[in-house]
């Protein structure tokens, strides 16, 4: 059992933190029995599971990498959750591999770690193949993207770009784009859904970037019929994942 957390393990584990670690290691943490098994079912490669004393673990943990059982004080040391299950792996990152994309999502500049994990959760759920995030977005390995996508994360596409380079290969490669914003904007319900689909949401404040506006086929907006000025980002992607694999 490790007990210290000046253990070197434990100081490489809690570096994981940083985003700058995990670029640099090219892993991340995962917390939970859920998004173990998520990640196990997906054949995401988990390095390392870390688990607090007193915990039962899983007998099918048997077959995975070293198990690493922790004190208290350990554990308390590497979680990032207020209410922690006792259980974490370390995972290694996937290589972006070029893949056939039908229905995909765009998120540029995008804060806050819950919406953004909320959108991958809801493009999973939607029958989307591929979220592609752009420069300035929130980091999709942070803990708070992590556990909201309840595991989505590893079932799609999901990688960072170059928004402005990927809109010209995907409309090279057959895919029309619609840009939530309100210049030269056709409500949502009112246009035919093209065969494959490219969605670019935006930044909470400021939206889409204009240049990345000019650059789709289609800007597009949600009727509002209350007294509400906009919608959450993360409710706007939703509508309109649902919409396009309506028809």
């Amino acid at each position: 059992m490790l007990t210290s957390v000046q253990n070197e393990k434990v100081k490489n584990w809690r570096k994981l933190k940083k985003k700058k670690e995990r670029d640099l290691h090219s892993q991340f943490i995962i917390e939970g029995f859920h998004l173990i098994e998520e990640a196990h079912k997906s054949d995401w490669d988990i390095v390392e599971i870390i688990y607090q004393q007193g915990i039962e673990c899983d007998p099918a943990w048997s077959t995975y990498p070293p198990l690493f059982e922790v004190s208290d004080n350990v554990m308390v040391a590497i979680t990032q959750t207020k209410s922690p299950q006792g259980v974490l792996a370390v995972v290694n990152k996937k290589e972006i591999q070029t893949h056939p994309i039908q229905r995909a999502l765009m998120v540029d500049r995008v804060q806050d770690p819950g919406n953004l994990g909320t959108m991958i959760r809801t493009a999973d759920a939607a029958g989307f193949d591929t979220v592609i995030l752009g420069n300035g977005t929130v980091d999709l390995f942070n803990d708070k993207v992590i556990r909201s996508t309840q595991g989505s994360l590893f079932h799609l596409h999901v990688f960072e770009a170059d928004l402005t380079k990927e809109i010209d290969r995907l409309q090279q490669s057959g895919s029309k784009i619609w840009s939530t914003g309100l210049e030269n904007a056709r409500y949502y319900n009112e246009l035919d859904v093209p065969e494959k689909l490219v969605i670019i949401v935006g930044n909470e404040g400021s939206g889409v970037d204009p240049h990345l506006i000019q650059k789709a086929d289609q800007n597009v907006m949600i009727p509002i019929y209350g007294k509400a000025e906009s919608l959450n980002v993360s409710v706007a992607a939703a509508i309109l994942m649902y919409e396009a694999v309506k028809k």
